[in-house]
């Protein structure tokens, strides 16, 4: 039940430190293939992202109320260099380089504009009649209203004060909508009758989606974004998606209304916004929309500039890569010839009807290909492991950047792909059920001969370049002998230069980031500002208790049996927990005859205690949860519910 962004921020593992190393002959031999093969000198996306630009925060620093830095450009100032480093992917270069352009831009003169480098995602500013129109205020409260200054400092001194009159989240993910609270405080939403416009199905979405699985979400999330990496050309460079995350203050405001199904047409502050259903594409609930008077088209983050994953390596539910297609085709035939500018809710706006509509056809085609190449050779018995290495990357991507793999992979989606229809077997017997990492490893070090000879052979590959089989072979070492010094150097070495070499960020900031752990060398950081209380209340009360079975330690509490009966006065809500067997099971909004006991307490202190503000024990003594019944089976099942550590072990046992 923690929440993932403040994982983002946790430490390391403690591990006597060793030096990183300098891009290998392999290494310098990739980078220089794919720089030869790529028209990275293309200005147009250079043009396209400085278009407009209007003004910046100075330095690209953002605090909180605090003094505590929320935001800062200036350790990634090693990116003004144009020409990549090698220890870099030239291409992975030049989108870092895109990424990195911050401040406030004029999207369509006089009515729209965006802020874009000051989180991972793009926060979209639109004119109505009367006021602003708001889309995907990031992901934290502090960026959020460093932005709007920005906006408010620089056109509002123009045009005059107008008041906001609507906020549109475009879809369920919290770098969306989480910095809300920066813009508009719940009590001017009332007052002023603010609209808060989200797709159907959002609300649970939003709240839920990393409450279960929250804790190794984040613990990958850590390795995935490179929130344990220093910035720097053998660091983290970017995301692919976006430069990184912003580390404030994580809020939630409820949706005023929502859009359905169906999509239509909605008159917001007195402009026209035409929505089309994109739920089950890039998040569970999400729209794109065209704007008739501007010719705008606003992509959300169905059409971005990269290919998007379609299972991400922080962990989510399998997307749906043929919808997403579809999706994306859709909206070529709804808006293809008659949008002159495409903006999304990352990166920078496409402008010109020819090249919007090429945009969308590319991306549709780069979509499809992941779908039906997968397809096409798992129905001639490719499995999971085989697919990518039988697949060259779509024609249109050694065309279109904006189809290359900077964050999701061409690689690791088709694996989702065949996830999706086939799950996590391939069919082999004898990968049914293998034995687990840290079994069969010593059996591995035995089979080539002990230690020495593994390592041996691991450096060999090394050298040679082979850095996919050192990997593998240096990793049974590991997971045999964790404290084996030479075993991990040799790792995180091999990790190095398959980081240096991946086009995708994600990948760069998963292998450099094995790598620091291996050597003791990731980045202890504070936690940020977190989830706000906004955004924990909003999570719905049966998906906290849920949550909470997830924590149920069956092991010691397989004899345990009984029903503990939950009242929550301030909410109006019941739920009764069913345990035995090893299990508990929620009922929510059950009242069960004579529980074993009945707890009384309000949502509100449930939320205290989900954020780590206040212990169980101590809420108990003070009189905030009534126990009535046997106190004693309470206590005694309750206690059966620890925490996760949330520095459990990735690339070690």
């Amino acid at each position: 039940m923690r929440r993932l962004i403040a994982l983002l921020l946790a430490g390391s593992l403690p591990f006597a430190a060793a030096a990183q190393d300098a891009a290998s002959d392999a290494t310098r031999t990739a980078q220089a293939e794919i720089a030869a093969r790529l028209p990275l000198d293309d200005p147009r996306d250079r043009a396209n992202a400085m278009r407009g630009k209007l003004a910046e925060i100075e330095g690209g620093v953002i605090l909180d109320s605090k003094g505590k830095t929320v935001w800062d450009r200036r350790p990634y100032e090693f990116l003004n260099a144009a020409e990549a480093p090698a220890t870099v992917n030239p291409s992975l270069w030049r989108q870092a380089r895109l990424d990195a352009v911050h401040g406030l831009f004029e999207v369509v003169p006089g009515k729209i504009w965006q802020i874009r480098g000051y989180d991972i995602s793009v926060m979209t500013i639109i004119r109505g009649k009367s006021g602003w129109i708001i889309v995907d205020p990031l992901l934290s409260e502090e960026a959020a209203a460093a932005g709007w200054k920005l906006f408010v400092d620089t056109v509002e001194a123009k045009t005059g004060k107008l008041p906001i009159r609507a906020v549109i989240f475009s879809h369920s993910h919290s770098d969306h909508f989480g910095g809300v609270g920066g813009i508009v405080t719940p009590e001017q939403v009332k007052a002023r009758k603010i609209r808060i416009i989200a797709p159907h199905g959002f609300s649970e979405e939003a709240t839920s989606e990393n409450v279960l699985a929250g804790g190794a979400m984040g613990r990958r999330a850590l390795y995935m974004f490179g929130a344990i990496l220093p910035p720097g050309d053998k660091g983290q460079v970017d995301t692919g998606l976006g430069p990184k995350l912003s580390s404030g203050t994580v809020g939630y405001m409820e949706p005023t209304e929502a859009v359905g199904e169906a999509g239509g047409t909605l008159t917001i502050d007195g402009l026209a916004f035409d929505f089309l259903d994109a739920g089950s594409t890039e998040a569970p609930s999400e729209f794109v929309f065209y704007i008739p008077a501007y010719r705008a088209l606003h992509t959300t983050e169905v059409v971005t500039h990269t290919l998007h994953n379609i299972l991400t390596l922080r962990g989510a539910q399998v997307r749906d890569a043929l919808r997403w297609s579809k999706v994306i085709d859709a909206m070529l035939l709804k808006w293809g010839g008659k949008a002159e500018v495409a903006m999304a809710s990352h990166h920078w706006p496409t402008w010109g009807t020819g090249d919007v509509s090429a945009l969308l056809a590319n991306q549709r085609d780069a979509y499809r290909y992941v779908h039906d190449r997968t397809l096409f050779l798992a129905n001639r018995g490719a499995t999971l492991h085989e697919l990518a290495d039988q697949t060259g990357e779509a024609p249109v991507q050694g065309r279109d950047f904006s189809t290359r793999g900077y964050y999701g992979t061409l690689n690791h989606d088709m694996k989702a792909v065949y996830q999706r229809y086939f799950g996590w077997w391939d069919g082999n017997p004898a990968n049914f059920n293998p034995l687990p990492p840290e079994q069969s490893a010593p059996k591995y070090v035995a089979l080539a001969g002990g230690a020495d000879k593994l390592l041996a052979a691991g450096r060999a590959a090394i050298e040679a370049g082979d850095y996919r089989w050192a990997a593998e072979l240096l990793n049974k070492l590991v997971f045999a002998q964790p404290d084996n010094q030479e075993a991990r150097a040799a790792l995180a070495s091999a990790y190095d230069q398959m980081g240096y070499q991946a086009e995708s960020g994600a990948w760069r900031n998963y292998y450099l980031a094995g790598a620091a752990s291996l050597r003791g060398t990731a980045v202890e950081t504070s936690a940020g500002g977190g989830q706000s209380r906004s955004f924990v209340s909003a999570i719905p009360t049966a998906v906290f208790f849920d949550a909470l079975a997830a924590r149920f330690d069956a092991a010691k509490g397989s004899a345990i049996k009984g029903v503990f009966q939950f009242v929550l006065p301030d909410s109006k809500e019941t739920v009764a927990v069913i345990v035995g067997g090893g299990v508990e099971f929620p009922r929510y909004g059950v009242t069960e005859a004579a529980p074993t006991a009945t707890i009384t307490v309000d949502r509100k202190i449930l939320d205290e205690a989900m954020m780590g503000r206040a212990q169980f024990p101590a809420l108990i003594q003070s009189g905030a949860i009534g126990i009535d019944g046997d106190r004693m089976a309470f206590l005694s099942w309750f206690a059966l519910h620890p925490p996760a550590n949330p520095r459990f072990n990735v690339v070690v046992p």
